[in-house]
């Protein structure tokens, strides 16, 4: 990892896990529970940006699950966590840019990583080698992420068609397209064809960027989450979002509101045994 300012890791920690049941359900969703080593799959998560490279982390979380992403911090030897509490799930898009939107405050240069709470990651040190590269394309205003070298014509994850090397930026390519969850037929095609990547949902841009692409691409979600940040309270490491504000914000994904839409996209090929553990 480069010695830049350190990155700070945004894990998103909304979902009640349904996919999974009945295992996970809406009080002890999938990313509470060891599915994948003896620890939480919110704890691994949490572990994969520790050290020197990385800033505390913020969890943005359901306020029911409070206590549960606090307990799951302390075991990961997580100090410092911000804890932002949704009084309603709105999707990601609103989740990152109340992130963005507390980082900014301080440090709007800042690099953030977003990662969903319950992703498997085999290869960390293969990990964090394209989170550096990922990271030098932020710090260059671009909205990266990561793509995943197909291993099957998976229909439950999307597609980014990968164009040329980005100049100065080496690792880093083009984005020609964001893909959609694909029928079998178009994933067999996309997944033999050497030009597509899963798209592994992982983002990684400073918070300045982020906020403008929100303004440019989601300004009615910029405004409904800005007025859910300045009407926070705080109570220890936990901050809660301004309810009434925060409801009023459009339910949709980052892919959604930017990542299809934006002309800065970069896309990092990595191989680090990554998978949604979206169901059984």
């Amino acid at each position: 990892m480069s010695s830049s300012s350190p990155i700070v890791p945004v894990i998103l920690s909304g979902g009640s896990g349904t996919r999974l049941w009945p295992v996970s359900r809406e009080s002890f969703p999938k990313q509470f529970w060891p599915l994948v080593s003896d620890r939480s799959l919110i704890e691994e998560t949490a572990r994969r940006a520790l050290g020197p490279a990385f800033a505390p982390p913020i969890v943005v979380c359901n306020q029911e699950h409070r206590f549960l992403v606090a307990e799951q911090m302390r075991l990961a030897g997580v100090a410092g966590a911000r804890i932002v509490l949704e009084p309603v799930g709105r999707n990601s898009a609103p989740a990152i840019t109340a992130a963005a939107l507390l980082v900014a405050e301080a440090a709007p240069e800042s690099v953030l990583w977003m990662m969903a709470a319950d992703a498997a990651i085999r290869d960390v040190a293969a990990l964090h080698a394209a989170l550096d590269i990922a990271a030098h394309a932020a710090r260059a205003g671009r909205f990266a992420t990561f793509g995943m070298h197909p291993t099957a014509p998976e229909t439950g994850y999307g597609y980014i068609e990968v164009g040329g090397p980005l100049a100065g930026l080496p690792g880093a390519h083009e984005v020609v397209r964001f893909i959609e969850k694909p029928d079998a037929a178009t994933a067999a095609t996309l997944a033999a064809s050497g030009r597509h990547l899963w798209n592994s949902g992982m983002f990684v841009f400073t918070a300045a960027t982020l906020l403008a692409e929100m303004e440019r691409h989601a300004p009615e979600v910029l405004d409904a989450v800005r007025a859910a940040i300045a009407g926070r309270t705080q109570d220890l490491d936990f901050f809660r979002l301004a309810p009434d504000a925060f409801a009023a914000c459009p339910n949709i994904s980052l892919d959604y509101a930017v990542a299809e839409r934006t002309t800065h996209a970069a896309v990092v090929p990595a191989d680090i045994g990554w998978a949604d553990v979206g169901s059984w």
